[in-house]
């Protein structure tokens, strides 16, 4: 018997055995993940019922100068940052100086700093993403590397600028976007939603979503300043806890009367502390006058408004999101540079599992619990997660309560996975309103490409094993729920 060298048995596994990177066939493992892929969950429209979109460069139809502007963003004239912060993450972990990260430096300078850093990104989501964007918007097949950054610059430059459908609204289109729901504050005229409403050469739905966040966050020294303009719009001065609730009663329909489909609340933990109107009113006058609130004040306060706005959501049919366990702005000189959204967030262990029951367990005892889509940040809250979609479940849709696609840290291969695994194991993964984008970018649509592979492949991998019937028509029609039917008839789009 031959003893093969290490040598012939590296060529034998390169020629026989390693799969093409990123062809046709990527993360499809099995014959029957490839046939509901490619036949089933591919043709499928796009549901992005939650991103970071600008609606005003939707409806400008902006035109990027080069595939920095796209993919990186950076400082805005106004002197506010604005772009992919997971790529300027991984900029940052690479040793790159922000100059090339966020400030203006040359842009093929910047777009060269992220190549180097996105070859060091085996194992990455963004090595995957980056890659899928290539090729599906730009035609590009060959690997982003330092040799090959010029060739791609030139081509994705040249396409931007030139191919009348490289616009913002063209990507939108050749990524087949049924729907759109962007985050918008309560303050907002939604003018640009006006805009793209009245607009009859838009083809995809684009809604507001109701972000109340900032009236919420009565700890955060931009609250009072946010009250005054908020008392500016609805044009009332609030002198106690009901005029906050009949101000964001009026923007909630005011963003209903303009089509809003989704609300969403981005927390650190869920509270719940009972308290009075007047112990309310008595908060709010003292963090409108400046004030240090103890915990207890501050809990009760956004459970008061979580609960006023959970119900008014319950009123028009809307959907409310939660998204919680995340510690925000963890890197104070960063973030004083920088402002939010800048990549110096981080999951928070919480214990939010009780509050977040007594939440949905009050609202359901007045048959007021609207739709409700949760997320944690912290992986670990998957199982808990799961078991609580069982106990508040209502007729009203299939999959009322839903478990939110792993979400941000977690939108990753391995995080999907388990996320899609803990659904099927506790509930109905069939019911599944699937894949969002979370994205600031006009490329950032092959995420849910990415999502389709690696739930193709899940599914196929039990059909495989015995596990699930092979059935194929069954199971083509469960792939495109979950692809975008649920999302559809979920947000009613």
């Amino acid at each position: 018997m031959k003893v093969s060298t290490r040598k012939e048995c590296a060529v034998f596994t390169a020629e026989k055995d390693m799969k093409s990177f990123n062809d046709c066939n990527f993360i499809l493992e099995t014959p029957t993940a490839q046939h509901l892929y490619h036949d089933y969950a591919a043709k499928m429209p796009l549901c992005d019922y939650h991103c970071h979109l600008n609606p005003r460069e939707i409806y400008e139809d902006r035109r990027f100068n080069n595939i920095v502007e796209v993919w990186l963003g950076g400082q805005n004239p106004d002197g506010s940052y604005a772009g992919d912060h997971y790529k300027w993450r991984l900029m940052r972990s690479n040793g790159v100086e922000e100059r090339y990260v966020t400030g203006g430096e040359d842009h093929f300078e910047r777009f060269l700093k992220f190549t180097e850093a996105l070859e060091m990104a085996i194992g990455n989501p963004m090595y995957h993403w980056c890659h899928l964007e290539l090729q599906q918007f730009f035609g590009v097949t060959e690997p982003l590397t330092t040799e090959s950054a010029k060739r791609i610059w030139d081509r994705c430059n040249d396409l931007l600028q030139n191919d009348p459908d490289m616009t913002a609204r063209g990507m939108i289109r050749k990524a087949n976007v049924a729907f759109i729901g962007t985050t918008d504050d309560p303050i907002d005229s939604l003018e640009w939603h006006k805009k793209i409403a009245a607009d009859p050469t838009m083809d995809t739905k684009v809604c507001p979503s109701f972000r109340p966040d900032k009236a919420l966050d009565i700890e955060k020294g931009t609250f009072i300043n946010y009250i005054h303009t908020l008392e500016d719009v609805v044009g009332y001065e609030f002198k106690c806890i009901k005029c906050v609730r009949k101000a964001l009663v009026e923007r909630i329909q005011y963003f209903f009367d303009h089509g809003c489909k989704a609300t969403d609340h981005g927390l650190g933990y869920v509270p719940y502390v009972e308290a009075t109107d007047e112990e309310l009113t008595a908060i709010f006058k003292k963090g409108m006058a400046g004030e240090a609130l103890t915990v207890r004040e501050i809990d009760a306060y956004k459970t008061a408004l979580l609960l006023h706005c959970a119900r008014q959501y319950a009123k028009h049919g809307m959907v409310m999101q939660i998204h919680f366990s995340c510690l925000r702005n963890t890197n104070a000189a960063m973030f004083k540079k920088l402002g939010p959204d800048t990549g110096f967030d981080c999951i928070a262990i919480t214990d939010s599992g009780e509050q977040l029951t007594q939440v949905m367990s009050n609202l359901y005892e007045t048959n007021e619990l609207p739709k409700t889509i949760l997320y944690s940040l912290n992986p670990g809250d998957n199982a808990q997660l799961g078991t609580f979609l069982g106990a508040f479940q209502g007729p009203e849709v299939p999959g009322k309560i839903q478990h939110g696609s792993g979400w941000w840290f977690n939108d990753t291969k391995t995080g999907m996975i388990e996320q899609m695994t803990s659904l099927a194991n506790l509930g109905l993964l069939g019911n599944f309103i699937g894949m969002l984008t979370d994205s600031r970018s006009f490329l950032s649509y092959t995420r849910h490409e990415y999502f389709r592979r690696i739930m193709c492949n899940l599914i196929g991998g039990w059909v495989e094993n015995g596990e699930y019937p092979a059935d194929m028509a069954a199971l083509g029609e469960m792939v495109q729920a979950i692809s975008a039917n649920n999302a559809k008839r979920y947000f009613g789009v």
